[in-house]
This record gives structure tokens, sequence and C-alpha cells, in this order.
């Protein structure tokens, strides 16, 4: 706030207060009434106006809304309020302000129009709206709102806050990765289904020998007559596919504003976004997909294939993550040791040889597994590669999508940026 709001005149009151002490100063001089009269008329009116807006009652209240709702980095969002005031008397063109924290960028300010009179509820309201560009994740505190305010002949001046802060919340960018066109399954990354056969599930009969303990209702007769020997029915049963992607939050591997709060290390909020996209891709693949730790901790709820409502979920859930704890990368190995799965999408920070190597029997349990590194040398990318990994480095001013569509369109490497 600049001294000149903290001051209670408007230029044009500082000049009448100015001219009134001057007046007062000449008429003692020359003993000119008139001028005394003059004196007394600005001081009362510069007076008045002062109490009009310091010592009259009126209630303001302000309510915020934001379009859309839930921000994504880097996008545009129109905030529209509604100030309803309550004052038995009329007030001057002024100016508002509504206070945007870090991480949120906009021409936040402009003119307060001039307002009426009424007591009564419902009675005068202004409507105001800005547009901001979110540019950090996290939530974000907007407002509250500053208004400077004038009294109607324009000579005081009164700088007060109306309403409290209203948090915004901004997800991270969500990349549009391209589709898995070397998975099983029909080509273009299409819905992708696997069987189980198991011995109830839908229509789909395939006959098999029969085995001491089956039950004579389940015997395929046609199949039978048609082999010369007993069959039974085996039925197959549609699961859906799974697919792991994992944010490595081990604060070693990321520097320590990572762990602070969200939206202050570049890098980390990548990493982010790189998980996220990943998961909105192996979703609209069609797989199952559960977002987790390197510790195997859940980051989520699983997301079922075509679920593009739980992945907006799951962006929002990630407006807040940071780093924590130090976790040692062997726990992703024991995590998938003994399983096979689809698609594993591991996104970490600085990760050294040593981590390299206790990553190395991951690749083994994984249908695709893709190693996305911030901050790893590409020596130890080249290591991690050799051991069955798609690498890619995603510094954080890299393209997420091209880095992803170098790694899932063809078998190998791309350490590129």
């Amino acid at each position: 706030m600049s001294p000149w709001t903290r001051w209670p005149l408007t230029a044009r009151g500082t000049g009448a207060a100015l001219l009134a002490a001057l007046c007062f100063v000449l008429a003692h001089q020359f003993g000119i009434p008139e001028l005394l009269y003059l004196s007394l008329l600005l001081a009362l009116g510069v007076g008045a106006s002062i109490a009009t807006l310091y010592f009259v009652r009126s209630t303001e209240r302000v309510s915020r809304a934001f379009s859309p709702d839930i921000a994504t980095v880097g996008q545009e969002v129109l905030v529209r309020m509604r100030v309803d005031i309550r004052s038995p008397l009329p007030a001057g063109q002024g100016r508002w302000h509504d206070r945007l924290p870090d991480g949120v960028n906009g021409d936040s300010g402009g003119v307060f129009p001039q307002t009426h009179s009424g007591m009564r509820q419902g009675g005068p309201a202004v409507t105001l709206e800005y547009t901001a560009t979110a540019l950090r994740r996290g939530i974000r505190q907007i407002g509250p709102l500053a208004v400077v305010s004038t009294d109607p002949f324009g000579f005081a001046q009164r700088r007060h806050t109306v309403g409290a802060a209203v948090p915004l919340t901004i997800a991270p960018l969500i990349a549009d990765f391209g589709a898995l066109t070397d998975q099983p399954g029909e080509a273009g990354g299409s819905m992708h289904t696997t069987t189980d056969r198991l011995g109830q599930g839908t229509d789909n009969l395939i006959p098999r020998h029969y085995l001491p303990g089956d039950s004579m209702r389940r015997i395929h007769w046609r199949a039978s007559a048609h082999r010369d020997e007993l069959m039974v029915r085996q039925e197959e049963q549609e699961t859906t596919p799974e697919a792991i992607v994992v944010l490595d939050r081990g604060v070693r591997r990321w520097v320590v504003e990572a762990a602070r709060a969200p939206g202050v290390d570049p890098g980390f909020e990548t990493a982010v976004s790189a998980c996220v996209s990943a998961v909105s891709r192996l979703v609209q693949e069609g797989y199952q997909v559960t977002l987790v730790d390197i510790d195997g901790s859940p980051l989520g709820d699983p997301i079922d294939g075509g679920d593009t409502t739980g992945v907006e979920l799951l962006a929002i859930a990630l407006a807040t993550v940071t780093a924590r704890r130090d976790l040692p990368t062997e726990s992703l190995a024991r995590l998938v040791s003994g399983t096979s799965t689809g698609p594993l999408v591991l996104v970490t920070g600085a990760i050294d040889d040593a981590d390299a190597a206790a990553l190395a029997p991951v690749p083994h349990h994984s249908s695709l597994p893709v190693l996305l590194s911030v901050s790893a040398h590409q020596s130890v990318l080249a290591h991690a590669a050799e051991t069955g990994w798609r690498v890619a480095a995603i510094p954080p001013d890299a393209d997420l999508a091209a880095a992803w569509n170098g790694v899932v369109d063809r078998r190998g490497t791309h350490v590129g940026a």
C-alpha cells in the first residue's frame, strides 16, 4: 500500500484544505471577511467528506467465482466478483485491487464505479472481473479485495479490504502423449483386452479335457462327440490390463525446495506433469492405471480404462504433492518382484549409477518399462537402458510429448531433452 492511499484526502481534497488555510491567513492579514467565510466553507466540506467515509457505517460483502473452477498450469482464469454494498450515503468513483499470490499473474485492478445509497438487502451491487494466468501448481489464495473509495465530492479517500481470500486450485499440466503403437492389441493404441481362463465368465466357451473332479454339468457334449472323449467347458473371462505409474518422491533425488511447497522446484513440477500425462495416456489406451510412490504408497485411487473424469480428479489431487522423506530406489524392485504387469512408467529425479543398478530387475516384470528422469546424467540413463528400460531425459524445459513419443514409438532409448 502506497503512502498516498494512507493519506485521507485526494488531490482535490488536499488542494481544498490548502486553499482553506490560505484563505484563513489572508482573511486575517488583509481583513477580508469573505475569505474567512470561504475558508470555513472549504474546511467544513473537507471535514464532512472525511466523516462520511470514516464515521458513517457501511457494509460491503464480496463473492468471488473462478472460470474454470480448477485451473491448470499455464491456463487463463476469469475471476468475477460481485460486491454488495449497504450504505446510507452514496460513494464517488474509486479504485480497486484484488491481491494475487506468487504463482498467479494478472492485471487485477481497475476503477471502482460510483455507487448510490441503499440500506436494503440486495441493494447496490458492483460486478468486477479480470483475467489471471495460473503459473505454478498448488492452492493459491486469491484476495482479499482492496478498495480505495471516495466521497461524492471527491475530497476524501479511504482504503479498506472487503471479504477474505478464496483458494484457487492449480493442477499440473497434462501433456498430450502419443499412443502406444507397438503394444499388444489393435494398432494405434486402442482399447486393450486380455483373457484369463477361469471356471466362469462370459459365453466365449473353450473345451478342454475332462479332469477328475469336474462337474458333469460342465461336459461339452458336442466337443466330446467330435473328439470321442470327454471334454468340459472352460469359459474365458475378460479382464482389464493393468499399468503402473511411479512418481519418485524421494527427496535425495530432488533439490530441497521440492519438499517445501508445490510449484517451487521446476524439475519436480516437470515430473508431476509427466506422471499425470502418462496416466492420462494409459487410461485412454484402456489400462487400469495406479499411481504410486516408489515405495508403493498409493497417490490416488486406481483409474479404470477410459475414465477421463478419474484422470481429472487425480490431477486435482496432485495439486499439492511434494517430495518427501528419502526413499530407496530398491523399493520399486521389491514391489514388482514376483509379479508381471503391463506398462510401468517411472518418473524420477537425479538418479546415479547405484540407483540404475537397483532398478535393473524392474524391466523384466513389465511389458513396457519407461524411465523418465528430470536430471540424471546421460551415462546413467545409458546404464539404465542397458538393463531394459526405455529411457528419456525430461529437464524442466523439455517437450514432454516428444520425449514420451521417442521411447514408446520404438524399442530403445531417447535421451535427448
